[in-house]
């Protein structure tokens, strides 16, 4: 099974900016905990602040891989594109967030992602990521 996380602007921060909201540990150090807790897996990951690159990686993935964990951070609120870019392709996608954001500004509260993704998990820090793991590794 081929998974890969891709986050968005300002997640490559993790464990420096706004830790009351997004804790302390860096996306690295976590990311190395779940390749090590899902060896059946190969588990990649990508991170870029730049919306196009983002587009481009979900396209290239989005054929071959069996699913996608994506954190669009602020793009999800605002990027009609990655929207797009998640319908057009056929590897099913999780949306997922390290904060809930339906108890932030409203803005927050819209997604151009969640329409086309088969889940979104938002609320529990890190684990988010894990969940949506476990979402693929079970089949749901």
């Amino acid at each position: 099974m081929k998974i890969i996380i891709i986050n968005g602007p300002n997640l490559n921060l993790l464990g420096k900016r706004e830790t009351g909201i997004y804790g302390s540990k860096s996306f690295d150090d976590f990311f190395v905990e779940m390749q090590f807790k899902y060896r059946e897996i190969e588990l990649t990951y990508f991170q870029s602040n730049i919306e196009g690159e983002l587009i481009d990686k979900i396209q290239e993935v989005g054929y071959s891989f069996d699913g996608i964990v994506l954190n669009a951070a602020a793009y999800t609120h605002t990027s009609v594109g990655i929207g797009d870019a998640v319908k057009a392709i056929e590897t099913p996608v999780v949306e997922v967030h390290i904060s809930n954001t339906f108890s932030r500004e409203d803005y927050r509260h819209i997604s151009y992602i969640a329409p086309n993704a088969i889940g979104v998990i938002a609320g529990f820090g890190l684990q988010s990521y894990e969940l949506a793991i476990q979402s693929f590794v079970s089949g749901k």
